[in-house]
């Protein structure tokens, strides 16, 4: 599998390895403890919890075979990962194409989604 495509949330990664005719799946979940934030409206950015760095290094561990990965999802999920893979893997961060809000799509719909992607870029990466 060449091409992968990452739904990412606060909460879970599902990595697709995409094909022509076929698409991997494999998941990974944050395992950390949840923390109830309380917001406070004239507070910018606080009443967030930042994503784990196990949990992000266990998804950039799921990349190191791709030759191009298309991040996707909801909030800032996607950005923290692109971050955190500029930070702590640049090799694998170089292989990012697109990064792309998403809510939440079916499996099927994300899978084409990412096929319909990969086939128009690899044409213009050539």
């Amino acid at each position: 599998m060449h091409y992968y495509c990452v739904w990412i949330d606060h909460n879970e990664a599902k990595i697709f390895g995409i094909t022509t005719h076929d698409a991997e799946k494999h998941v990974v979940v944050d395992g950390g403890p949840k923390h109830h934030i309380h917001r406070k409206a004239d507070h910018v950015r606080i009443g967030t919890d930042p994503m784990s760095h196990d949990f992000l290094d266990e998804v950039a561990q799921a990349l190191g075979q791709a030759k191009a990965i298309m991040i996707v999802g909801p909030g800032r999920a996607r950005t923290e990962l692109a971050g955190h893979l500029n930070d702590r893997f640049p090799a694998i961060a170089k292989r990012i194409w697109a990064l792309e809000p998403m809510d939440h799509p079916s499996e099927a719909e994300l899978v084409a989604a990412a096929r319909k992607y990969f086939r128009a870029a690899a044409r213009m990466h050539s």
